[in-house]
């Protein structure tokens, strides 16, 4: 896989539409000092998810988009793609079938970052794992600047191995397995919520529980209360309906003793 072109649009000194073609595995840019020769490994850099400011040169991340200058107006966006010659599918998965494959990526005056693949709309997490194990990357050993060199030999054994396993294109898989142990964190720690929640739900079940029972016995009273109230209306009914015979029977025989 090899870069074969990159296209800039607003991006630090190219604000006009600018493409710049690599035709071979040795290509030198010259130029004097100020001319924006930086600003093209700053362009790769930045394209292939770079996120700190302080290594593009600037202070936020808008200070990639141009500026201004006495002639020119200050634009809205910038827009950086690389095009890689990928020919004889080193770059294997899902992009292995494809000749040549485009990463792009644009950033508008608020900060707001978008990456493209191919076109199509994607994550920046998508744009890293594309290029683990291949030696391209914002930081990888692939773009030598000013100063990599002596930093390379004063390096620390833990950080020459960091190149090594870049190199022998293990980094993909200690990426991946960091995830993996990641994700196994979170499910951990999610099973130890859900352990507490379904602790404090118990809880809650048995107080419901004992509610439950309360108000099943609270129904039971009152329906002997309703029954019991039932009877003795009915005593009473029946006591009053003989009282009521009797003075009619009392009534009866004044009226007949009267006549």
């Amino acid at each position: 896989m090899r870069l074969s072109r990159i296209r800039l649009a607003g991006f630090k000194s190219f604000v006009d539409p600018v493409t710049v073609h690599l035709r071979s595995n040795l290509v030198g840019i010259l130029g004097p000092n100020g001319c924006g020769k930086s600003n093209v490994i700053d362009a790769v850099r930045w394209v292939m998810g770079e996120s700190a400011a302080s290594r593009l040169r600037g202070e936020a991340m808008s200070d990639v988009i141009f500026s201004g200058s006495a002639t020119r107006k200050p634009v809205g966006q910038a827009s950086v793609e690389l095009v890689f010659d990928n020919a004889e599918g080193r770059l294997g998965g899902a992009w292995a079938s494809y000749a040549e494959i485009s990463v792009r990526r644009l950033v508008n005056r608020d900060g707001t970052s978008q990456y493209f693949l191919n076109g199509t709309r994607c994550r920046r997490r998508d744009v890293t794992e594309l290029f683990l194990g291949t030696g391209l990357g914002p930081r990888s050993y692939a773009i030598v600047e000013q100063g990599m060199i002596s930093r390379v030999i004063d390096a620390r054994p833990e950080e020459l191995r960091a190149f090594l396993e870049e190199a022998a294109g293990i980094s993909k898989y200690k990426e991946r397995r960091r995830e993996t142990e990641t994700r196994i964190r979170h499910t951990r720690e999610n099973l130890d919520r859900l352990a507490d929640v379904r602790e404090e739900l118990e809880r809650r079940l048995q107080v419901l529980a004992r509610q439950a029972r309360a108000a099943e016995q609270y129904r039971a009273l009152r329906a002997g209360e309703r029954e019991l109230k039932t009877g003795l209306l009915a005593l009473r009914w029946q006591a009053l309906a003989a009282a009521t015979a009797a003075l009619e029977a009392d009534g009866a025989r004044l009226e007949t003793a009267l006549e």
